[in-house]
């Protein structure tokens, strides 16, 4: 049985310790866990404002169409078309100046004499518009383009970007916010562009002016989700009817539109916003963020420009370093550079939620292993108990049985010997009947235990509870059991200075503990075979106290408390001769208990043991 309970417990304690000590391992990875979820979550939020951005622009986008069919109306395009600045400035306020060029580069709109925004929109596109030359413009990459590299791969050449262009099997035309778009060309196709001098060379990746936390890698840079390529003005437009193309002129961005009419598609109309109008509007976007948390904003949302710098913030007058974001996203094309970032109020409280929930994790992790420890020392405890019980139980039917065996072995012999018609002299008959009367007494008492014990462990004991005398009890009993020591050669003395001592009990139990604590001390008394018992009743004290006490070997040492164990016996073995089912104790101190009183043992001076048997004594 005990070789089955270790079993189980190293079947249920090593499982349990080995999956502790892996929970104990990942604790390491939560501050990392819960950045990644704060990624993700505020992630949604930079990428959906992105969009509204984005959809701010296609509005625009498909506001300035409108605004050109107006302006048309039933007008003769080309007849109107040299007044088309100055009217569109004067009707839109999103346009900085308005063009009209014919797809194979005549300019019609505006003219010098438009104002000085008007002349230098000529000195920096003229050219572009004309097609005699290319301008560098964004699209996006394929995922399988979009990939970290490390810094030595980030700054290829040029010469290495050209001959990489063997290997593109596609291109897309340079404008990719467009509202017809171009499919991605074939091999053949783009051969067939290259030989008409139609298809633009791509350029290194560019790298984003940010990096966000969770790409900060060693070795690495953030390359951003866009292409540069260069292209001409017609090459750009193709058979689109609307887009948009965004181009840096001395470092400044530069957002043009066009529009071309299903009356005369020979036609591009088009328009350079106003930047400022742009960024007032962002400004509104961005005012307009609300935090879907209970407690408040848990971030700080920034637009940065092309060159890094906020343009508008979600909390005012908040100061970081702006390269430096939490996470960001690119708003595209129709931006290019520019990036929605969303930067942490408090970064250290992130790491201190970390470390919280690693705290919590830990001492959960440590509560548990500790239950289980607990549980499984529990359950070896009560296994050795159990075992210790059995055997126990095992010794309490042998001795049981050696001492149901001996009285009636003495009260057959004895009783054969008066039946069994001999004569016999009158002196030896009395004997005799004195032994089978004391056997047969002693046989009684043991029943007597066996029986008591049986109903106490089933709750099934019931004292009739009288008025009674405690000094009169025991002078009855000292009576009754001291023919029985004397034949045995004990002496056995009663000190009394009491008349008398009321307690509420029942007599027969009281006197059981008598006689249990009066055997105890005659099979322990040892070869000092005398016997003393002392009544004190002070009269200034609730209780009364009779102690009984022999000159026996006394009880071994750690085993005070033991002795008033179930079948527990400090000599226990067959051998010693020492009758006993080691209930006697146990039912005497039961018994006083459930008086209201208890039941002590000591070691008497000089040698031996005094048990002492403490009673309330009866309130009037």
């Amino acid at each position: 049985m005990r070789r089955v309970a270790v079993v189980f417990l190293a079947a249920v304690l090593t499982p349990s310790l080995l999956l502790a000590f892996l929970a104990i391992r990942s604790l390491r990875d939560q501050q990392f866990v819960m950045e990644r979820q704060q990624a993700l979550i505020h992630q949604s939020t930079t990428e959906s404002t992105a969009e509204t951005i984005r959809n701010t622009i296609s509005d625009i986008q498909t506001d300035f169409g409108q605004q050109v069919e107006d302006l048309l109306a039933d007008r003769h395009l080309r007849e109107m078309a040299p007044e088309f600045n100055r009217e569109l400035t004067a009707k839109w306020p999103w346009a900085e100046v308005g063009f009209v060029v014919f797809v194979d580069g005549v300019i019609l709109s505006p003219s010098p004499l438009d104002g000085p925004v008007a002349k230098r929109f000529l000195t920096d596109n003229s050219l572009f518009l004309n097609n005699q030359e290319t301008v560098e413009v964004y699209q996006r990459k394929t995922i399988e383009e979009n990939k970290e590299k490390p810094i030595s791969e980030t700054f290829q050449t040029e010469e290495k970007a050209y001959e990489n262009e063997a290997l593109n099997e596609s291109v897309q035309q340079a404008p990719v916010s467009s509202q017809a778009s171009t499919p991605k060309m074939k091999r053949s196709q783009k051969e067939d562009f290259s030989d008409k001098g139609l298809v633009s060379k791509p350029k290194a990746n560019i790298v984003r002016n940010v990096i966000p936390q969770k790409d900060l890698k060693p070795q690495t840079q953030a390359i951003s989700q866009l292409e540069s390529q260069e292209a001409e003005f017609r090459q750009i437009v193709g058979t689109s009817t609307s887009g948009v193309l965004a181009r840096f002129l001395q470092n400044q961005l530069k957002l043009i539109m066009w529009y071309r009419s299903p009356r005369d598609p020979q036609l591009i109309f088009g328009a350079q916003l106003n930047l400022n109008q742009i960024r007032e509007k962002i400004k509104t976007t961005i005012a307009a963020y609300q935090p879907q948390y209970e407690n408040g904003s848990e971030i700080c949302l920034a637009v940065l420009d092309e060159k890094g710098k906020p343009i508008a913030l979600s909390e005012k007058d908040y100061q970081t370093d702006w390269k430096r974001p939490f996470v960001a996203t690119e708003i595209g094309e129709m931006l290019p550079h520019w990036e929605v970032a969303a930067y942490l109020l408090n970064p250290k409280k992130l790491n201190q939620s970390a470390q919280t929930l690693k705290l919590t994790i830990s001492l959960i992790v440590l509560v548990l292993v500790l239950a289980i420890i607990v549980g499984g020392w529990l359950i070896f405890s009560d296994l050795h108990r159990q075992v210790k019980l059995a055997r126990q139980k095992t010794d309490f039917v042998s001795n049981v049985s050696h001492e149901l065996k001996t009285p009636l072995t003495s009260i057959r012999i004895f009783s054969e010997l008066l039946t069994s018609g001999k004569t016999i002299v009158e002196e030896k008959q009395q004997s005799y009947l004195k032994i089978i009367s004391s056997e047969a007494n002693r046989l009684t008492r043991l029943i007597n235990n066996i029986l008591d014990f049986s109903r106490m462990e089933r709750g099934e004991k019931n004292y009739d509870m009288q008025s009674c005398d405690l000094v009169k009890i025991v002078e009855d009993i000292v009576t009754n059991y001291k023919p029985h020591l004397e034949a045995n050669g004990f002496q056995l003395n009663l000190e009394n200075t009491q008349a008398s001592c009321l307690i509420k009990a029942d007599r027969d139990a009281i006197g059981q503990i008598i006689l249990n604590l009066l055997s105890n001390a005659e099979k322990y008394g040892g070869k000092n075979r005398r016997i003393d018992i002392e009544i004190s009743c002070p009269m200034d004290q609730s209780k009364v106290r009779i102690s009984v006490k022999d000159r026996g070997d006394g009880v071994p040492k750690g085993c005070e408390e033991k002795i008033f164990e179930k079948f527990f016996r400090a000599h226990n073995s067959l051998n010693s001769g020492i009758q006993g089912s080691g209930l006697g104790l146990t039912l005497a101190r039961r018994i006083a208990r459930s008086h209201g009183g208890d039941i002590d043992y000591e070691p008497r001076k000089g040698g031996g043991s005094s048990f002492t048997l403490e009673l309330p004594l009866e309130t009037s």
